[in-house]
């Protein structure tokens, strides 16, 4: 691991202008490339103190041995310069976007003497139109066919055409009509060219014009008393319309743009991408990638733009494309994407109307797609039996830890703390078998003192279980063992492997609760946020698992998940302790006599100015409990008006919380 300082530049040695730079190992190879406004002040950032970067910007510069830079005249150069690197060196620490698969596309050979319409994949070609690309092959395929009937354009293969041109004898398709049959010669090459390049404006948005075009025909022709002409260009107008329905309209007619919008979490991100062309979508595709840099939205967004547009040129680039959110350097990638266009693009987020809702539907279409991708990792029965291993030869465990059960501590500020506990059995989530706790023991911030409550109190569970068999006697003060009613017990299984979330503080905390009450065929381990190492009890270093180990991947699911439970359970709390009121401090005071009570005045506050008599008035209060709700409205008179943080506005009448609810199911007390 190499110290940054050994090739820090000496200062002044780099310039303060634009420029890429590039970070290279011990064996010369570009393991990073950036670009930068200013050269100096984006490389000082890089050496400050190693503590204080963002770890995989610290797993960098620890790897790269030395860095070197170039100069150019603008933003948009460095721009240019840092995709054609990125391509060129393939980067281990850059984010980049690959296709899971790779997507078709509608293609037409205008590039040919007879243009041919193809279903296409891999790299674009030169002189050939390229419309989509599309989820599936057969969705082209189905356009394709509608479209032959009014478009007769040549699809079959080069040696078919060449077979049919020797025999003077077409195709099937020449034969049914979906084919105008160039080959033998049944049109020529500027009529078929034609055909092809009317295909291309069609599917190209340009619709509106041909069908009024075909439909003043259709009734001429009716007039003129030719129906076989007129059913035919009927029937062509119907074909032509299925094929527009099998894209739908979303934006206005002339509506060229594409929307790209970002899923992401603190390891991976999927990018989703809806090609509107004419006002209607063409085309679809998306990415999952790894975060191997620290980067936001705004640089997943920029390295989308750089994957999308770096090879492409002229109407390939819309006229707008729209983002979740406006990279750094905004105005150079306008001015690189109107490049590349040949005209201006607009580079902006959408604000209101029919994009931002279409933008939003992209934005579901990403979110299922990483779902999607980690349930498939996570799902894949060879994948979690690696993961179990790689975690036992990693911890030095007996066997796989078929039992997994991780905690975690949530609070907000020291208020409402509380923990919570999830399993995963043979990799894949126990919902049922999770758990909440309320730390009882103390008030105010303590993660490690409330992990050590935490876990004495859950395998103290575990133990009066075990005292049902006789297998241990529970210490005097405990509570008995419960009462056998044939139902699974809440604590009963014990697992191979306790994770908590955090280091070393909190792995010795859950390892001395353990030794306390004799368990030591547990396992400990933390998982620490910040580097993903994995703590051990005792342990002055960590256990490093690589990064692309399916071992790292679960326990991080195992965490995120028990991160997730205790967030919301202590939302849930916090949300009943804000709407809480006065009235929920009468005791044997329910939920309907509570409504009944507002109903009747109007108001907690006209509540509180009633006398006993007027309260007894409201039916099913009786005096005992007027004298109670009286009462208990005496001793909470609000210090002042409540006021509404949102408007400023002081609000004169109060309603009722509900009442305060009870623990959910599985939420140990």
């Amino acid at each position: 691991m190499a110290d940054p300082s050994s090739y820090r530049p000496q200062p002044g040695q780099v310039p303060d202008s634009p420029g890429v730079y590039r970070f290279r190992d011990e064996h010369r190879r570009v393991i990073y490339v950036g670009k930068a406004k200013s050269l100096r002040q984006r490389l000082a950032n890089y050496f400050q103190d190693v503590a204080g970067l963002h770890p995989r910007t610290a797993t960098m510069v620890t790897t790269a041995a030395s860095v070197e830079w170039t100069v150019v005249s603008t933003e948009v150069e460095a721009l240019q310069l840092e995709y054609s690197w990125i391509k060129e060196y393939d980067p281990r620490f850059n984010v980049k976007y690959r296709d899971d698969k790779s997507y078709p596309s509608l293609a037409v050979t205008l590039n040919e003497e007879y243009p041919r319409v193809q279903v296409m994949r891999g790299p674009k070609k030169k002189g050939v139109r390229y419309f989509g690309p599309y989820a599936h092959a057969w969705a082209i395929r189905e356009t394709v066919d509608l479209m032959l009937r009014v478009f007769p354009v040549r699809t079959c293969s080069a040696g078919v055409f060449k077979r049919s041109a020797q025999i003077g004898r077409p195709c099937l398709l020449g034969y049914i009509g979906k084919c105008s049959a160039p080959c033998v010669g049944r049109v020529t090459p500027e009529e078929h060219r034609e055909l092809a390049e009317d295909f291309c404006d069609f599917m190209a948005g340009r619709t509106g014009a041909y069908l009024s075009r075909l439909e003043k025909e259709m009734h001429i022709a009716a007039e003129d008393m030719e129906y076989e002409k007129a059913a035919r260009l009927r029937d062509d107008i119907g074909a032509l319309r299925r094929a527009m329905e099998k894209n739908a309209v979303v934006l206005a007619d002339a509506t060229d743009a594409d929307l790209i919008a970002v899923a992401e979490d603190e390891l991976e991100a999927a990018v989703q991408i809806f090609h509107v062309r004419g006002g209607r979508v063409r085309g679809q595709r998306g990415w999952v990638t790894d975060k191997v840099e620290a980067v936001d939205t705004a640089g997943l967004v920029e390295h989308a733009l750089q994957q999308l547009y770096g090879e492409e040129q002229g109407e390939a680039v819309p006229k707008e494309v729209l983002v979740p959110a406006l990279p750094e350097d905004t105005p150079a990638l306008a001015q690189w994407l109107a490049g590349r266009r040949g005209s201006q693009v607009s580079l902006r987020i959408p604000q209101r109307g029919d994009k931002k809702a279409l933008m939003e539907t992209v934005h579901r279409n990403a979110q299922q797609s990483l779902a999607l991708h980690k349930t498939k990792r996570a799902g894949d029965l060879t994948t979690r039996s690696r993961a179990l291993e790689e975690i036992a030869e990693a911890l030095e465990l007996d066997g796989a830890p078929l039992r997994i059960e991780c905690f975690d501590i949530s609070h907000l500020q020291g208020d409402d703390v509380v923990a919570s506990m999830v399993v995963f059995e043979d990799g894949l989530a126990r919902k049922s078998e999770y758990r909440r706790f309320q730390i009882k023991s103390f008030e105010g911030q303590d993660d490690v003192r409330s992990m050590h409550e935490v876990v004495s109190r859950r395998f103290r569970r575990y133990l009066l279980e075990k005292s049902r068999t006789g297998e241990w006697d529970p210490q005097d003060g405990e509570d008995g063992p419960p009462e056998d009613d044939g139902k699974p017990k809440r604590f009963a299984y014990p697992p191979q492997l306790v994770v908590v979330d955090g280091g070393q503080p909190q792995v010795a905390a859950a390892r001395r609760a353990l030794d306390e009450l004799g368990i030591d065929d547990v396992a400990v381990c933390g998982l620490a946020k910040r580097l993903e190492e994995v703590w051990l009890p005792g342990e002055d270093d960590p256990v490093v698992l690589p990064r692309t180990s399916e071992g790292l991947y679960l326990l991080q699911r195992v965490r995120d998940e028990a991160h997730r439970f205790a967030i919301q359970y202590q939302r849930s709390k916090r949300g009943k302790r804000l709407k809480s009121g006065p009235l929920d401090e009468v005791p044997g005071l329910g939920e309907s006599r509570k409504q009944a009570l507002v109903k009747h005045f109007g108001s907690v506050k006209k509540l509180r100015q009633a006398t006993i008599d007027q309260i007894c008035e409201v039916p099913g209060i009786g005096r005992k409990t007027a004298e109670t709700v009286a009462a208990a409205l005496a001793r909470a008179v609000p210090a002042g008006p409540a006021v509404n943080t949102a408007t400023g506005e002081i609000i004169e009448d109060e309603n009722p919380a509900p009442a305060g609810a009870s623990s959910e199911r599985g939420t140990e007390q």
